[in-house]
């Protein structure tokens, strides 16, 4: 089962990556990078700012810069970012 960090949109095929709810237990919507202990790691992070720092990540992974920059209006349809 794979799901989508609904704050990065990194895939989350690995139970390692899920970050964790106050209680320790395991997010469902988020992955340990943005979120733990019930809360975002990057609180005053900004859309634009998180639209930017995975954009230079997806690159450096390999991505061409036509789809790092198609990355943008996903991100603003996950959860933390949707208006």
């Amino acid at each position: 089962m794979e799901t989508t960090c609904q704050s990065c949109g990194m895939p989350i095929d690995d139970g390692k990556l899920f970050g964790t709810e106050g209680d320790g237990s395991a997010s469902t919507d988020y992955c340990v990078y943005c979120y733990r202990d019930g809360r975002f790691t990057m609180p005053d992070m900004t859309a634009n700012e998180m639209i930017e720092m995975t954009g230079r990540w997806a690159r450096s992974a390999g991505m061409t810069e036509e789809q790092a920059v198609g990355l943008g209006p996903m991100m603003m349809a996950l959860k933390r970012w949707a208006a």
